[in-house]
């Protein structure tokens, strides 16, 4: 195995910084971790699962890295303000990037109104109490980034409705942040993944959501599924001096899913795929796959 992560950044980007990301213990989240500590940032990965945690932060160790992790429920006040503060007490924070997040496949009228709330709770509610501590404790006095990872919602997203309006108020929360924020020199982004060959897709064992993700890489213009490493590019761009003048923005990385492609100008029975990027020496591609 190549030992180290093949970033197309420099390897001295984020030398001095600390990087929050949280979701960092698995899929999307751990590949941002590893691509930081890759080029120069001390990541700080929160979670709810301290084995995962401690895994990825031996990983990057491993790799020349350095990282450190607490466990954390994202959506609980009280719990992120005590983990921020651990963390600030230490060094300042320099940047966010707000990973953590989950669904589960359902139709509307199939929802309970608590499975709809615990959903907006883990993909909307965790975004904005994590940042809004972070910006109260450091940011507010310091500048930083903050980069929120949401989805490609465009369109509506039948089976995850409840995702999809989380989703779509994290762009909104993005805006707004980016507005109120920057006169004290943040800059707020967002990433929203396509469909990532990612862990996440092992949680899923509903036969309609499976049957979805099955046509999705045929239904993407780039004729592929994304992989995380790509995902990852994009996060640390925002994150850079590069991006300095960009804020308030939603990149979606998707291969094109979210353009019109229901036109039959661009019907295609066997697309041609195009070469993935694939940095993360350390990926596993789920047990589960779309895509030979």
């Amino acid at each position: 195995m190549n030992r180290r992560y093949r970033s197309v950044f420099r390897q001295d980007l984020f030398d001095g910084q600390r990087i929050l990301v949280t979701g960092g213990g698995s899929g999307i989240g751990r590949c941002i971790a590893h691509e930081l500590a890759s080029v120069g940032a001390t990541v700080l990965i929160v979670g709810r699962t301290a084995a995962k945690l401690e895994s990825v932060v031996d990983e990057i160790e491993q790799d020349g890295g350095e990282a450190e992790f607490l466990v954390c429920d994202v959506r609980d006040e009280e719990m992120v303000e005590s983990v921020i503060n651990q963390f600030v007490l230490s060094a300042p924070v320099d940047g966010l990037v707000n990973c953590a997040g989950g669904q589960f496949p359902a139709l509307l009228e199939e929802m309970s109104v608590k499975g709809f709330e615990a959903v907006v709770r883990n993909n909307l509610t965790s975004a904005f109490v994590v940042s809004k501590i972070l910006y109260e404790a450091c940011l507010r006095r310091r500048g930083g980034v903050i980069v929120n990872i949401t989805a490609d919602h465009v369109g509506g997203m039948p089976l995850m409705g409840h995702s999809g309006a989380a989703r779509a108020g994290v762009e909104n929360l993005t805006a707004t942040a980016a507005l109120e924020w920057a006169e004290n020199g943040v800059r707020v982004n967002a990433v929203a993944p396509g469909y990532i060959e990612s862990s996440g897709f092992d949680t899923y064992t509903d036969e309609r959501m499976i049957a979805a993700l099955k046509s999705f890489a045929k239904r993407t213009p780039l004729g592929r599924l994304g992989c995380e490493a790509e995902v990852s590019a994009a996060v640390c761009f925002l994150l850079s001096e590069a991006a300095a003048f960009i804020t308030g923005q939603v990149w979606r990385v998707d291969g094109g899913f979210g353009l019109n492609t229901n036109t039959p100008m661009l019907e295609r029975s066997d697309p041609k795929s195009q070469v993935a990027f694939n940095g993360f020496h350390r990926s596993v591609r789920p047990s589960v796959t779309f895509q030979s």
